[in-house]
């Protein structure tokens, strides 16, 4: 047994003793305090695989991406087990599925907790599902135990997370009107599938929440990258979902005949783009902070074998956890383009072309999320978070807070994707234990 594994077994008192089965939500049960809840590890994985089978192609991937017909089916799958949990469940105008039960304190904004359902294309079967599936067990916890919260609760699943984020974006007024019709890969346009899961495109102003709406937001997910598990940690407390900017770089040198032009009278624009690419990953590495920068794409015109290249288009992306660290990136690296450019008689130029804002979690529920972590014996590492999730457009109108648990060895968007059923069941727990953390704090004025 490995020793996160006995960790959590000792912590939880289920050592030697199996775990309640599935079933419907014992209301009839005593309160129990919320030091004695805990969500029940076997129903909650077994609902994961469960889902991971809708949807399920046969080289064992995940094509339920949004708006499909798997993606239907998943929704009305998990809108029954809200229902069966107690929860009221809706779905608004821009296709996000609600569930809510109702709190002791009237007035009070709800606490919301959730993430998606949707996969990539032959993705996996855990990014997203941990978060709502997690969210749905933290639902029947509390219907279980009967236990009563001060605000309100409401679950959510977000439409077309890997698809643009649409549904969360929608709630914090993002979605433009062209994005409608984009078609996604279910074959749908954005503003088709929001009609196909509920929701009226037409009417996606009226999605829009503003600040007090919701007094918190919490999303457990997988990690996507291999910190934890390299580690040895069995707990992210996501301290921020990084800001990210992306520019277009061309460098402009001469064009020439590669076998008559001698080496001293060269303007290579492949040359001096190739000095910036390593220009970018040393600056990088060397400034101080967690910023990451990447060249992804390169592309030198005319691109034949026997002529120097005398244009080269590149991109630039910088990830920081603030759009200040990402600023002072960038002028740094436009500082040593320049000099680039003097030594190789080239040219540089940028033009910014994505922009994704940097969304800090809030550090009340940071630190909820390490204390109820620790609590429960579990090991925690504050750690920015790499990709974009839906918390990070909550975060524009609400304070949100994330869980991040291991992912074997990194990989995600594939169907390798795997998170072991005891990390599941500890990010859940957790989830649990800073929801009701979270219901005993005071956010602002009630509503």
């Amino acid at each position: 047994m490995d020793r996160r594994r006995f960790t959590y077994l000792t912590a939880t008192g289920l050592a030697g003793a199996g775990m309640a089965g599935l079933g419907r939500p014992r209301a009839h049960l005593a309160a129990a305090s919320t030091q004695e809840l805990r969500v029940d590890g076997t129903r909650l994985n077994d609902r994961l695989q469960a889902l991971a089978r809708i949807g399920r192609n046969p080289g064992g991937g995940n094509g339920r991406v949004a708006f499909s017909d798997a993606d239907l089916e998943a929704r009305a799958w998990y809108g029954s087990l809200l229902e069966e949990a107690g929860f009221a469940t809706r779905v608004d105008v821009a296709g996000n599925l609600w569930g809510r039960r109702e709190g002791t304190e009237a007035g009070r904004a709800p606490l919301a907790l959730g993430s998606h359902l949707d996969s990539v294309p032959d993705g996996g079967h855990y990014d997203g599902p941990v978060g709502s599936v997690g969210a749905l067990e933290v639902a029947w916890t509390l219907a279980d135990a009967d236990h009563a919260t001060r605000h309100p609760v409401e679950v959510v699943v977000f439409p077309n997370e890997e698809g643009g984020k649409t549904g969360s974006r929608a709630l914090a007024g993002e979605v433009e009107p062209f994005e409608l019709d984009i078609e996604t890969a279910s074959g749908f346009t954005i503003g088709e599938g929001i009609r196909r899961i509920g929701g009226n495109p037409d009417q996606l102003a009226d999605a829009r929440l503003h600040p007090g709406d919701l007094a918190a937001f919490l999303e457990l997910h997988v990690e996507q990258g291999a910190v934890l598990e390299t580690d040895g940690m069995d707990i992210g407390v996501v301290e921020g979902i990084v800001g990210i900017m992306r520019w277009d770089v061309v460098v402009e040198g001469d064009t020439n005949h590669a076998g008559t032009t001698p080496m001293p009278r060269r303007r290579d624009a492949l040359v001096a783009a190739a000095r910036f690419v390593d220009t970018v990953h040393t600056t990088a590495l060397e400034m101080p902070g967690r910023q990451v920068a990447t060249v992804g794409r390169i592309e030198a015109e005319p691109g034949a074998p026997n002529v120097i290249p005398g244009r080269v288009r590149l991109t630039l992306e910088i990830r920081d956890l603030s759009m200040d660290g990402i600023s002072r990136v960038y002028d740094r690296l436009v500082e040593q383009a320049e000099a680039l450019g003097d030594a190789t008689e080239t040219t540089f130029s940028f033009s910014r072309f994505y922009v994704s804002g940097a969304a800090p979690t809030d550090p009340a529920l940071r630190d909820a999320v390490e204390s109820s972590a620790e609590e429960l014996a579990f090991s925690t590492l504050r750690m920015p978070s790499g990709a974009g999730h839906d918390a990070q457009s909550i975060a524009t109108f609400a304070p949100v807070g994330m869980i991040f648990v291991p992912s074997r060895d990194g990989i995600s968007h594939a169907p390798e994707e795997f998170t072991s059923a005891e990390d599941v069941t500890r990010g859940t727990d957790v989830l649990l234990r800073t929801l009701l953390q979270a219901d005993a704090m005071e956010w602002g004025p009630p509503r």
